[in-house]
């Protein structure tokens, strides 16, 4: 059951600009984050998950994957310049747990503690399943009711006896046989692959191209059905 600080907390987060809320318990992962971060951030037992949504018009545009315009637009609008509102958004919640008299470890919004993975020292994606704000879709993102994929995170490590959400069940069903969904080209990235792909984006300023054989850098190229979830994706949105 909610109490005091966790209404508190959640006023505090919408008041400087966040979308998404929601606190995780991180008993039933413990294994999974102690092997992704070690016992720094295994022996906390709440996550506050916080998201921002993407603005749309901008995402709808990187379907054009060969201009450079709508790469920089994403990169700066939709990456560069949420993750410091949300870093901002989990220093401050932070500083007001600790003035509660609670640890807080606020994890960076797009930190990375492994550089030939990409991994950090937590998984965001994994705290906001847990609060209950999501899945993890077959892309690997999380996935909302409300905006699909189309969100950042950003996590604040915590012991304040929070009561956590419930873990939303996956809802993408079995590919090929979602009613209403679309047929799309795209790639999913094979082990390895990520450096590759940020290497190409930095230098070249575009997506790495889907190749016949094999794809960029262990890209994969599939076809995939990708439901049309209703308030997030409409006809509008013919490339994601």
């Amino acid at each position: 059951m909610r109490n005091a600080l966790d209404d508190r907390l959640r006023a505090e987060a919408m008041t400087l600009g966040a979308d998404f809320f929601g606190v995780a318990d991180l008993a039933p992962a413990r294994d999974f984050i102690r092997e992704q971060g070690g016992e720094m951030v295994a022996c906390f037992s709440r996550a506050l998950s916080i998201g921002v949504r993407m603005p749309s018009a901008i995402v709808d545009e990187i379907a054009r994957h060969d201009d450079k315009t709508a790469l920089i637009a994403y990169r700066s609008h939709s990456y560069e310049i949420l993750n410091v509102r949300l870093n901002q958004i989990a220093s401050r919640l932070a500083s007001f747990l600790q003035r509660e008299g609670y640890r807080a470890f606020p994890i960076a919004a797009a930190e990375r503690a492994d550089g030939e993975t990409m991994r950090g020292l937590f998984s965001h994606k994994l705290a906001a399943h847990l609060a209950g704000l999501g899945w993890i879709g077959k892309s690997c993102l999380l996935v909302t009711p409300q905006v699909g994929p189309r969100a950042r995170w950003v996590s604040v490590l915590t012991d304040a006896p929070l009561a956590p959400g419930q873990p939303v069940e996956e809802r993408c069903g079995v590919c090929g046989h979602l009613p209403g969904a679309r047929l799309h080209r795209t790639q999913f990235p094979r082990r390895g692959a990520a450096r590759g792909a940020l290497r190409h984006i930095q230098v070249r300023g575009q997506f790495p191209p889907a190749r016949a054989a094999g794809g960029f850098a262990g890209m994969r190229p599939v076809r995939v059905r990708m439901p049309v979830w209703e308030g997030y994706l409409t006809s509008s949105h013919k490339g994601l």
